[in-house]
């Protein structure tokens, strides 16, 4: 219970999978968490699995401005100070070329990319100085077809992490990226996955990713922590969770 007991953090898109697994493993180890969902289901689920605990859980659309100033205030308000923010909210939805719309290409951006760099701004002069910042972003290399869209705002969360790392160096605050490749949860990540299709996806995992199986959210949790309060010595860095797909690796027979 000790590990982060006094501190405070805020995790967004905590209400499940892999965010989830982020703010049981702050609240096992004594921290607050403010922790932030858009689905009004996935909020009153993760309220009621938290009841009692040191968690905030808030309705927040990463896509809205407005949304991310309330959020900026209310955990000023609940928190006082940061210590950690996680960034760990997105959207992935299939299309393959031909199908992306403009409306699609535009939501995962307004999420993924924008609301990202935004919830940062807001949130930065509420972090301590030597506090931490991760993000989410996804396995280099990893070519997800009918991910065209979601890949690209993740490769633009990923160009702009490294620069807040540099910009954030005079306040001793570190940035890293914990980078997960196929994890299996519910949905698998992706939205509107027939059962099928999410099936399909993670036979995928277990036969192409090298270590022959599907990663947990708690090993993705794990690696976060890991960045946020263990590696007091690394910023500008992203640790990848996958099996050792992005670093080339053949799959084991």
């Amino acid at each position: 219970m000790s590990r982060f007991a006094g501190k405070k953090a805020v995790v967004t898109g905590g209400t499940h999978g892999m965010g989830l697994a982020i703010v049981s493993a702050l609240l096992d180890g004594g921290a607050e968490v403010v922790l932030t969902g858009r689905d009004e289901r996935n909020l009153e689920e993760a309220r009621s699995a938290l009841k009692g605990r040191a968690a905030h859980a808030v309705r927040s659309d990463a896509a809205s401005m407005a949304d991310i100033a309330a959020l900026a205030a209310l955990v000023a308000d609940r928190l006082g100070r940061v210590d950690h923010l996680f960034v760990n909210h997105g959207i992935a939805e299939f299309a393959e070329l031909a199908e992306v719309t403009e409306e699609s290409w535009d939501r995962h951006f307004a999420v993924n990319a924008k609301g990202a760099f935004f919830t940062v701004q807001h949130l930065a002069p509420l972090l301590n100085d030597g506090g931490s910042i991760v993000f989410t972003t996804v396995a280099n290399d990893v070519v997800f077809p009918g991910l065209s869209a979601y890949s690209a705002s993740k490769e633009a969360m990923r160009a702009f992490a490294h620069v807040l790392a540099a910009e954030l160096l005079p306040r001793r605050i570190r940035v890293n990226s914990v980078a997960p490749g196929y994890i299996k949860t519910p949905s698998m990540g992706v939205a509107g996955l027939t059962e099928e299709e999410r099936r399909e996806f993670e036979r995928q995992g277990e036969e192409s990713t090298p270590l022959r199986r599907n990663g947990t959210v708690e090993e993705v949790a794990a690696a976060a922590l890991f960045l946020a309060a263990d590696a007091t010595f690394t910023t500008n860095v992203e640790l990848a969770v996958d099996g050792g797909f992005a670093q080339g690796l053949p799959a084991a027979h």
